[in-house]
């Protein structure tokens, strides 16, 4: 079946498009590239899954293509915050994984003492 013959495909492609040109002015390159390859992500596993041969590597396809929704959600929703609210959570995030980090190697380390010791 061709893909361009499925309602779903059509709405995705329309979709794709309309994302790319909602976010033309987005000054937040990295959500913006994110966002938009997600969005054409879609259509255009949609399309591969339509071009196999196999409905197993069809249903595979589309499953991607749900995925690639789930996550265009997501970043909707993400989008809804404050940018400077970001900005200030993921220097919390990358605080508290520095301070995780450091908990991890000193349990490597310790392990790797008692390891040598018993020996």
């Amino acid at each position: 079946m061709k893909c361009e013959k499925l309602d779903v495909w059509k709405k995705s492609a329309r979709f794709s498009s309309d994302v790319y040109k909602a976010f033309k002015e987005c000054k937040y390159f990295g959500f913006k590239d994110q966002i938009t390859r997600t969005g054409l992500s879609i259509p255009n596993n949609i399309a591969k899954g339509m071009k196999k041969e196999s409905p197993k590597e069809q249903v595979r396809l589309l499953d991607i293509a749900k995925g690639s929704a789930a996550e265009f959600a997501t970043q909707t929703y993400i989008d809804r915050s404050e940018g400077r609210k970001w900005i200030e959570e993921s220097e919390t995030m990358l605080s508290m994984l520095s301070s995780l980090q450091k908990v991890r190697r000193e349990k490597i380390v310790t392990r790797s003492s008692l390891h040598v010791t018993r020996n």
